[in-house]
């Protein structure tokens, strides 16, 4: 089980640790790589990015973030921001293993029940994207 920890980042399944906000690159992929393996990555702004895949999901993890308009107070040292996708991209049913979000199975149930049970406790840090099947085809965290 993946579970998603706003302001503080991602807990890893069966023990292999805590990708936490402004954790360096090497810590991070030495986590996931327990699980997975590592692959680099590239994204925008980010000093470095990898991915890794996972029963079915997807783990892009990005650090050393810099704002594109090169404003330094919005720039994040260290783990930035973690997005878990589902490989499937017409998901119909839940996923292999449990992405979780306050002990809601964010790929467990069809996207309006989960963010419907999460309305009231959502987290500006965290974003969801659906699959037009109806289902969660990606939650992300960035660090706040």
């Amino acid at each position: 089980m993946f579970e998603l920890l706003p302001s503080t980042g991602l807990v890893l399944p069966h023990g292999a640790g805590v990708l936490r906000f402004g954790m360096s690159e090497r810590d991070a992929q030495w986590a996931v790589a327990t699980l997975a393996d590592v692959r680099e990555y590239w994204a925008c702004q980010a000093g470095w990015a990898f991915s890794a895949r996972y029963e079915g999901l997807e783990l892009l993890v990005f650090g050393d973030v810099v704002d594109r308009l090169g404003r330094t107070e919005r720039d994040v040292d260290g783990l930035a921001s973690v997005r878990v996708l589902r490989h499937d991209r017409a998901p119909t049913g839940p996923s292999a293993v449990p992405v979780v979000l306050q002990d809601v199975d964010l790929f467990g149930y069809p996207a309006a029940e989960v963010l419907a049970a999460l309305e009231t406790d959502r987290h500006p840090a965290v974003r969801f994207r659906s699959a037009p099947t109806g289902f969660l085809l990606e939650a992300g965290l960035l660090a706040m």
